[in-house]
C-alpha cells in the first residue's frame, strides 16, 4: 500500500512541476490521471515492487549532487558535438562499445542507460543482462564513459 501511495505522490508532483499551471481544473486532470494510471497499473499487475526497490526518497541528497553533476555533463558533451558540427570537418569517429552496469536493480540499469542517451554524442543502443550496447559519436566520448563515472554515480543512488 505504501509503494501505491508513493506513486501516487510522484505522479502528482511530476504532473504539478511538468505543468507549471496551478489553476483547479489542471489540478483535477492531473489527480485524476495520476488515479487512473495507478488503476491501470495494478489491473495489469504492474505495481511489483520494482519500485520499491530504487527508494528514491532516501537519496534525495545523491540526486540532489547527481542531477547538477548531469546536467553539467550534457552542457559540456552539448559543447563538444556542436564544436564538431560548426568546424566543418565532422571529425567523427562513430564507435559502439559494451559497457557492464554496476547497478544490481532494472530501474537502476534504465536510469545509466537514458542518463548516456541524455548525454549528446552518446545513446544507449540496447541494454541485456546489465550489459548496455552504447553508439558513441566519437572515441573520446566512449572513453569517458569508460572512465566510469556515470556508472559509479548511478551505483551509488541506487544503494
Amino acid at each position: 500500500m505504501l509503494q501505491k501511495l508513493g506513486l501516487f505522490v510522484a505522479l502528482c508532483v511530476g504532473w504539478i512541476l511538468w505543468s507549471g499551471y496551478f489553476k483547479p481544473l489542471l489540478l483535477g486532470l492531473g489527480l485524476a490521471s495520476a488515479l487512473v494510471c495507478i488503476y491501470l497499473a495494478l489491473r495489469m499487475r504492474r505495481a511489483d515492487g520494482e519500485g520499491s526497490q530504487f527508494k528514491i526518497l532516501q537519496h534525495v541528497h545523491q540526486l540532489a549532487t547527481y542531477w547538477p553533476w548531469l546536467l553539467l555533463e550534457i552542457a559540456k558533451s552539448n559543447i563538444d558535438v556542436a564544436r564538431i558540427i560548426l568546424s566543418g570537418k565532422m571529425n567523427i569517429d562513430p564507435v559502439m562499445i559494451r559497457l557492464k552496469a554496476g547497478q544490481t536493480t532494472e530501474m537502476g540499469q534504465v536510469i545509466y542507460g537514458n542518463s548516456i542517451t541524455l548525454t549528446p554524442g552518446t545513446i544507449t543502443v540496447d541494454i541485456e543482462d546489465g550489459q548496455l550496447l552504447v553508439h558513441a559519436l566519437t572515441q573520446s566520448g566512449a572513453d569517458g564513459l569508460h572512465e566510469g563515472e556515470m556508472d559509479r554515480r548511478i551505483t551509488a543512488l541506487e544503494r
